[in-house]
C-alpha cells in the first residue's frame, strides 16, 4: 500500500483533465460524477494511508529529480501523522463540496469547468501536504494559489470577482516571495531541500542562530499571506465573490489551512527561535481579535463567515506560537469541519433568499426551514467553543497552550476573542433565523444533495472534539516517533475551561438580547462610539492603507519608471539611431542621380581642393 501512496493526489488531477477535455462533451450531472468520485477515491485513499500509518509508521519514498554539482534536488512522498490528517480532511471536505456543488450551481453553463478547477485545487492540496521537501511544497503552494485565482474569479463577468481574484493573487504573492527566499536560503546553509535534513541541520546546530530566525521569519512571511494573517489578510474577505462551495472548500480545508499547515510542518524550524515563536504568537493573537471586532459589524452573510475564519486561523497561529503544536493542528481540524458547514449552510440560505446576502432583509428561516436552522446552530455551538460540540474541546487545548507557555496577554486575548466569536456568530445566526424577512421564502425548497453533506458535517462538528478527550489519543498520535517537537500536553485545568464556557455563554446571551429577544437597543455599539463602529464597518481602514504605503506608492513609482523608460531609454535610443539615419539622409539627397548635381559636387570639390593646395603653399 505505501508504494501506492502518490496515486492519492492522482485521483482529482485525472479528473481535471477528463472535465478540462470533455468541457463541451459532459453535461453537469455527468461533471460532478467526475469530480465527486474523484475527491471520493482520494478520501478512501487517505484512510488506507491513515491505516497503514498506524499500522506501519512513517514513510519516505524519495527519487532524484535535479542535480547541479554536489547537490541533488529529490522529490518524493512523505507520509506521517500530520499530512494524513490533513489528506483525510481535504479529501472529505472536497468531496463534500464537489456534490454540493451540483445542486448549488444548478442552471450555470460552466459546470464542468467548475468541478475541474475544483479537483485542481484538491490535487493541489494534496500535493502540497505530501511533500517531503521545500521545493516541492513550495511548487504546489504557488499551484494552490493559481487555483484560488481561477475559483474566486469563477464568475470572470462579474467586475468585483476579477478584482477579488486579481487582489487574492497579488497580495499572496507578497507573501510568496517571502517562501521563496527561505527556499533559496535554506539551500545555501544547508545544501539540501529535504525536511528530514534541514531539522537534522537544525539538532546538529549547523545553521547560525541568526539565520534560523530569519529564515523562520520568512517562511512565516509565506504562511501570514496563504492564512490571511495581518496585514495580508484583505483578500480573504474579498474572495467572498466567488462561489459560496468554493468559500466553504478555501476556508476549510485548502488555501487558508495551508499557512497552518505550513508552520506546523516546519515547527522544529521555529522552535528554534524565540524571536520566531513569539512573532507567530502576536500576530496569531492580533489578527484573532482584530478580525472579531470587525466581524461585529458586517451585514453581508458571507464576509461575517470570512472574518470569523480570519480570526480563527489566529488562533491556530497563536497557538503554534505559544509551542501548542497539537492545539494548532487540532483546532486546524476541528474548524475545518464546522466552518465548511457554517459556509454550506450560508449557501443554502443565499438560494433559499434569492441570492440576497445582506442579514438586514433576511429572518424567520427556523420556521420555513428547520433543518438549515439546526444545522446553523450546531455550527455556531462549536465555533463558539460550547461543549460537547469539537470547537470547544479544541479551543481549550489553544487557550490552555498559552496558559501554559505563560503567555497571559495572549491568553486574555484568546478570552475576549472567544467573546466576540459567541457575539457575532449567533448575531448572524439572530438575524437570518428569527424575527420576519422582506423577501419571500416559502417554497422554496433545499435539495438533497446539499442537505447530506450538511448532515455529515454537522455530526462530524458534533463528534471530532472526541478524538482528542478524553485521554489525548490525538496528542500522543501526533507526537509519536518525534523528538523535535516539544510542546505540552498536560491536563486540562477545570477553571479556563469554565471561564472560557462562562465568556462563550456570555457573549450567545447578549446576541439574543439585541436581536432576538431586541431588550437592548442594535445601535449599543454605534450610538455611544461612533467613531468605533465606523472604524470597524471599514475594516479598520487596511484597504486604504494599503493603497496610500503601498498600491499608490508602486503606481507612482511605476508612472515615473515608465516616463524614464519612454523619455530617457527610449530617446538615446532614437538619439543613436537618428545620427545614422540623418547622415544616410544627406547622402540619399547627394546620391539623387542628376549628372548636373554630380558635375556641381565635382566642381566644388575641385574648388576647394585647388583653395587647399594653394593655402598650403602660401602659408606653408
Amino acid at each position: 500500500m505505501i508504494e501506492n501512496i502518490w496515486a492519492i493526489p492522482l485521483f482529482p488531477l485525472i479528473a481535471f483533465v477528463l472535465l478540462l477535455a470533455g468541457r463541451n462533451v459532459f453535461q453537469a450531472k455527468t461533471a460532478t460524477w467526475v469530480g465527486s468520485l474523484s475527491a471520493f477515491l482520494s478520501f478512501l485513499g487517505s484512510v488506507a494511508a491513515l491505516w497503514v500509518q498506524l499500522s506501519e509508521g512513517n514513510h519516505l519514498s524519495l527519487f532524484p529529480w535535479l542535480s547541479f554539482g554536489e547537490t541533488t534536488i529529490r522529490f518524493g512522498i512523505e507520509l506521517n501523522q500530520l499530512n494524513v490528517l490533513m489528506m483525510i480532511l481535504v479529501s472529505l471536505i472536497s468531496f463534500l463540496v464537489q456534490v454540493y456543488s451540483h445542486s448549488y450551481m444548478k442552471g450555470d453553463q460552466r459546470v464542468p469547468i467548475f468541478h475541474a478547477y475544483l479537483s485542481l485545487f484538491t490535487f493541489s492540496m494534496l500535493g502540497l501536504v505530501l511533500s517531503p521537501n521545500l521545493l516541492q511544497l513550495y511548487i504546489f503552494w504557488e499551484l494552490v494559489g493559481v487555483c484560488s485565482f481561477l475559483l474566486i474569479g469563477y464568475w470572470y463577468f462579474k467586475p468585483e470577482a476579477k478584482r477579488a481574484a486579481q487582489k487574492a493573487f497579488i497580495v499572496t504573492r507578497i507573501g510568496d516571495v517571502g517562501l521563496l527566499i527561505a527556499v533559496i536560503l535554506t539551500l545555501l546553509y544547508v545544501g539540501n531541500l529535504e525536511l528530514t535534513t534541514i531539522f537534522a541541520s537544525l539538532d546538529a546546530g549547523e545553521i547560525p542562530p541568526g539565520m534560523v530566525t530569519l529564515i523562520a521569519l520568512l517562511v512565516f512571511v509565506g504562511a501570514v499571506g496563504k492564512s490571511g494573517q495581518f496585514p495580508l489578510h484583505t483578500w480573504l474577505p474579498d474572495a467572498m465573490e466567488g462561489p459560496t462551495p468554493v468559500s466553504a472548500l478555501i476556508h476549510a480545508a485548502t488555501m487558508v489551512a495551508a499557512g497552518v499547515f505550513l508552520v506546523a510542518r516546519m515547527f522544529p524550524l521555529f522552535q528554534s527561535s524565540s524571536v520566531a515563536m513569539d512573532t507567530v504568537a502576536w500576530t496569531g493573537a492580533f489578527t484573532a481579535i482584530f478580525a472579531a471586532g470587525i466581524g461585529l459589524v458586517q451585514y453581508d452573510i458571507k464576509r461575517v463567515l470570512a472574518y470569523s475564519t480570519i480570526s480563527q486561523l489566529g488562533y491556530m497561529m497563536f497557538a503554534l506560537g505559544a509551542g501548542g503544536y497539537v492545539a494548532g493542528i487540532f483546532h486546524l481540524m476541528t474548524h475545518g469541519v464546522f466552518k465548511a458547514l457554517l459556509f454550506l449552510v450560508a449557501g443554502a440560505i443565499i438560494i433559499v433568499f434569492n441570492h440576497e446576502q445582506d442579514l438586514r432583509r433576511m429572518g424567520g428561516l427556523w420556521k420555513t426551514h428547520p433543518t438549515l436552522g439546526w444545522f446553523f446552530v450546531i455550527g455556531c455551538l462549536s465555533i463558539a467553543g460550547i461543549p460537547p460540540f469539537s470547537g470547544f474541546f479544541s479551543k481549550e487545548e489553544v487557550l490552555l497552550a498559552a496558559f501554559a507557555d505563560g503567555r497571559m496577554g495572549i491568553f486574555i486575548l484568546g478570552i475576549v476573542t472567544a467573546f466576540l466569536t459567541a457575539f457575532y456568530m449567533f448575531r448572524l445566526f439572530f438575524l437570518a433565523f428569527w424575527g420576519k424577512s422582506s423577501i419571500e421564502t416559502r417554497g422554496k425548497t433545499v435539495a438533497s444533495t446539499m442537505i447530506w453533506p450538511m448532515g455529515v458535517l454537522a455530526l462530524l462538528s458534533i463528534l471530532a472534539g472526541f478524538v482528542e478527550v478524553p485521554g489525548h489519543h490525538l496528542s500522543f498520535w501526533l507526537r509519536e516517533g518525534s523528538d523535535t517537537i516539544s510542546g505540552k500536553v498536560g491536563e486540562a485545568s477545570i477553571w479556563v475551561a469554565f471561564f472560557s464556557i462562562a465568556v462563550s455563554l456570555a457573549g450567545i446571551i447578549l446576541a439574543w438580547a439585541v436581536y432576538a429577544n431586541k431588550s437592548i437597543p442594535r445601535d449599543l455599539l454605534q450610538k455611544p462610539f461612533p467613531w468605533l463602529y465606523s472604524f470597524l464597518h471599514r475594516k479598520c481602514y487596511v484597504d486604504e492603507m494599503q493603497r496610500a504605503i503601498v498600491v499608490e506608492p508602486y503606481r507612482m513609482l511605476g508612472f515615473l519608471l515608465s516616463a524614464f523608460d519612454r523619455y530617457i531609454v527610449q530617446g538615446i535610443v532614437h538619439l543613436v539611431a537618428g545620427i545614422p539615419r540623418f547622415a544616410g539622409a544627406i547622402v540619399t539627397r547627394l546620391q539623387n542621380g542628376q549628372a548636373q548635381t554630380y558635375a556641381l559636387v565635382s566642381v566644388i570639390g575641385l574648388v576647394l581642393l585647388i583653395i587647399g593646395l594653394t593655402a598650403g603653399r602660401l602659408f606653408g
